[in-house]
């Protein structure tokens, strides 16, 4: 596999360490806006846009529960990739949906977010998550 001649077995302690650490740091940005969201769900459920004919309360909460339940997911590293799925949804929509017509500045962030959660999707969760800890106990 690429990955095992890209990173000899040596580093994969290092690796997961530093997959750990992105992940937590990743997750706790992106758990922020959720959180807004979440606090702010009354207020924000009858502007927030309308996505695929659905009305903006389902809308937002959908984007809560990528943001919030979903990141929670990727932070402990259970049920990783299934939680990423979601959060790298949200991000096409909030990219080339909501921010469609917006210049390039308005949809960095979500750009920034989408790539990261592909790139972490890929990889994995590393050796220090809970999916693992349960694969290996099975």
């Amino acid at each position: 596999m690429l990955r095992d001649f890209l990173f000899p077995a040596y580093h994969n302690f290092g690796l997961s360490v530093m997959l750990v650490m992105a992940r937590i740091a990743f997750g706790a940005m992106f758990l922020t806006h959720g959180l807004q969201k979440l606090a702010n769900f009354g207020a924000m459920s009858h502007s927030f846009p309308r996505v695929m004919g659905l009305n903006s309360s389902v809308s937002l909460a959908l984007a809560i529960f990528a943001e919030v339940f979903c990141t929670l997911g990727f932070i402990t590293g259970f049920l990783y990739r299934l939680s990423m799925i979601p959060m790298i949804f949200t991000m096409i929509i909030a990219a080339f949906v909501v921010h469609a017509n917006d210049p390039f500045s308005a949809k960095e962030m979500a750009l920034l977010y989408l790539f990261i959660f592909i790139i972490m999707y890929i990889l994995g969760p590393g050796s220090i998550a809970a999916d693992y800890f349960f694969a290996r106990r099975m």
